[in-house]
């Protein structure tokens, strides 16, 4: 008899500072670990899909080299109520009000999935953003539909590390069904290439080989929109940062170094 896979968990970290802002889209929650050094900008990542927590590991091994921050978006994860259901610009104008309470001079935003079209949008026109890297970014034009989304995510998950859906459901009940299905609508509504044909900084799309929710022609397809654009591939399928925390620390680390 074939045994069940063992579900897996990376190690999170345990020095975080954790923190709130308050803005006029919500109260927003984030995390920060490690430490600012001079010769490298600060990074901050934007949740994913209305989950947050299965970047823990991935930003740990981002705050081994900088500090880096998980900002938590108005609805969903440790953030508290919108005043309505937001749109994906809107998203990104809470990212940048965020940027702007916290004065944290240079940033490379980093962000996957999901997050990259929120940090796309707050990136625009900011001249604190020296840098974005966009991993795993959502929606691949093969899959801007409701049904060609999901079973694409769908397919993608059978290459997902055993435990992976198990660390999002507290957050996806935390949200609601209501709210998620909004947050796919507004995210499939979303065009990325239109704030990233606007940005004036360099650009880094990381994709895991194995992903089956975006193609490479469409991450290189990404890359060359700005002046300054760069596409790698790491190890693993969409969540590799999850798999393997360290996968998009090195490709991130040589990008932030360069921006600085």
């Amino acid at each position: 008899m074939r045994s069940k896979p063992q579900p897996y968990a990376p190690p999170f970290p345990t020095d975080v500072a954790t923190s709130y802002h308050d803005g006029p889209l919500g109260r927003m929650r984030s995390r920060a670990v490690g430490e600012p050094r001079s010769d490298v900008p600060e990074l901050v990542l934007v949740q994913g899909m209305g989950v947050a927590d299965y970047l823990m590991p991935g930003l740990g091994a981002l705050g081994e080299w900088t500090r880096a921050h998980l900002v938590e978006l108005p609805g969903f994860a440790g953030s508290g109520e919108p005043p309505h259901e937001l749109t994906v610009p809107e998203f990104g104008r809470a990212v940048g009000e965020w940027l702007t309470a916290r004065r944290l001079g240079p940033v490379v935003l980093a962000d996957h999935s999901s997050g990259t079209q929120v940090a796309a949008q707050a990136a625009v026109g900011r001249p604190d953003v020296h840098g974005v890297v966009l991993a795993s970014p959502t929606v691949d034009p093969a899959a801007r539909s409701p049904l060609r989304l999901f079973v694409r995510w769908r397919l993608d998950g059978r290459r997902e590390p055993p435990g992976l859906t198990e660390s999002h459901r507290p957050e996806w009940k935390r949200a609601g069904l209501g709210r998620m299905l909004h947050l796919a609508r507004a995210h499939l509504d979303h065009p990325i290439e239109e704030p990233v044909a606007r940005l004036e900084v360099p650009l880094l799309v990381i994709r895991g080989r194995d992903d089956v929710i975006g193609t490479s022609r469409w991450g290189r397809r990404l890359a060359a929109l700005p002046p300054t654009g760069e596409y790698v591939e790491v190890a693993g399928a969409h969540t590799f940062p999850w798999r393997d925390p360290k996968a998009w620390s090195e490709p991130i680390r040589r990008f932030a170094t360069s921006v600085g």
